[in-house]
């Protein structure tokens, strides 16, 4: 790939950098407080995150499926994982009893991952993954990234009241970026993120200096599966292959909108080389205490936001964040930016994921009875997400994260009306009966 070094590439690269990092850096120390790490190890977690992620960024830009789509820690295995944490702790055990199987099944799901990819499964991954699938898994992702960043910008306190004064900056940061994109012109508008993100994070600073940032020890001793040594869970391992197969799937759904944006059909070789690639940083994860790793589809918000498409911006930014692990007081430095900068900002650039949804579906047609084809896995997932997770505490442990997380229960519920229900007849009995 021949690189673009333009100053335009260069800022760009500059923005991915911050997406990367807003996307990234609140995992490892959410993990590192759930698992009772001390702060030296979360510090190392933190140094090695920002490592991995820059390097699997710019490998699959530059030789796995090839489209500025940032690779990172899963959103659906940091929902599964924090659910097993806590159902850990409300029974009275240790969330640290359940670190080790979880580390074996994220061997066992990225293994899982570079098996099927390599053996061909995409082709029926393509097939269950049909433009609808791929509609609500976008619907349902927006809705669900949606909540995490309103949750954030409202800075929500221990006691469950948000923060007013961080809450009419975060409001006003939002208004900031979406009024330089839609009224920006020309390059202007490309970096309207970029653009919340500095003069929010300056905003905040001034307002609130008495804020803390990241409180971490520098020089941390490296501590390899600080979660516990792998240990196989029947339970566990049987919920890791369903949700690294949930995990292969946003592949798909990234891929296959990619296509849209580039004008261009992903090879099977591309699908190969992206589940190598993200399947084998999956299984090197557990090493350091870290999520598996998986193709962000919510990159395509930004894509559409900057049209930009260029995957020179993306290995950029790659190296920046890369460059953030190699010196550790520069990414603890970073690190520090605001969550509810950073929720404002995002807020506002995955909203086009909602038009990619809607795109995914254009020219599809429903009626009273074919809108359960997309009505009732959207709305079923959205409750879910919107129910307290104590309500799912009586569900048996084995199935209570997949139970409990509405992403995967939508998709699954969608594949399933895809396979069991004869759609095309219904609509040609809707159209005969019309007529």
């Amino acid at each position: 790939m021949r690189m673009d070094l333009s100053p335009k590439i260069g800022l760009a690269g500059v923005q991915w950098m911050f997406f990367i990092l807003t996307n990234t850096v609140v995992v490892p120390l959410t993990l590192g407080h759930v698992f009772h790490m001390p702060t030296e190890q979360i510090a190392f977690t933190l140094q090695i995150s920002f490592l991995l992620t820059g390097a699997v960024c710019m490998l699959q830009a530059l030789f796995g499926h090839r489209y500025a789509l940032m690779d990172g820690p899963s959103g659906v295995w940091w929902g599964c994982t924090l659910s097993l944490a806590s159902s850990a702790a409300l029974g009275g055990t240790d969330p640290a009893s359940v670190g080790g199987g979880l580390a074996a099944g994220f061997l066992l799901s990225g293994l899982m991952m570079i098996v099927l990819g390599s053996l061909g499964f995409i082709r029926v991954l393509r097939k269950l993954f049909n433009p609808l699938v791929i509609s609500v898994s976008l619907f349902l992702l927006a809705a669900q990234l949606m909540k995490n960043f309103f949750v954030g910008m409202l800075d929500i306190q221990e006691d469950g009241l948000l923060n007013p004064p961080v809450a009419g900056l975060s409001i006003l940061i939002a208004l900031f970026v979406g009024v330089v994109y839609l009224k920006g012109r020309g390059w202007v508008s490309n970096f309207a993120m970029l653009f919340g993100i500095m003069a929010g994070w300056i905003a905040y600073a001034l307002l609130f200096p008495s804020a803390g940032g990241l409180q971490l020890q520098a020089g941390a001793e490296a501590v390899l599966f600080p979660w516990g040594r792998p240990k196989l869970d029947i339970g566990i391992a049987l919920t890791s292959l369903v949700i690294g197969f949930i995990n292969m799937s946003s592949t798909v759904t990234a891929l296959n909108a990619a296509e849209k944006l580039y004008g261009q059909k992903s090879t099977e070789s591309q699908y190969k080389r992206a589940f190598l690639i993200t399947g084998l940083f999956t299984m090197i994860a557990p090493v350091f205490g870290l999520l598996p790793f998986g193709t962000f589809a919510s990159s395509l918000g930004l894509l559409e936001s900057t049209k930009i498409l260029q995957r020179s911006a993306l290995v950029i930014g790659g190296a920046l964040f890369l460059t953030l692990g190699l010196i550790p007081p520069l990414g603890t430095l970073f690190s520090q930016l605001p969550v509810s900068v950073g929720s404002a900002v995002l807020f506002i650039a995955y909203l086009q994921m909602f038009g990619t949804a809607v795109r995914s579906i254009r020219g599809t047609v429903f009626d009273s009875k074919t809108i359960y084809r997309i009505a009732l896995p959207i709305l079923l997932g959205i409750s879910i997400m919107n129910t307290p997770a104590l309500a799912f505490m009586g569900l048996p442990v084995s199935i209570r994260p997949l139970a409990s997380n509405g992403l995967v229960v939508g998709i699954l519920v969608s594949v399933f009306l895809e396979l069991a229900v004869n759609w095309s007849r219904l609509e040609k009995e809707s159209k005969s009966g019309s007529s």
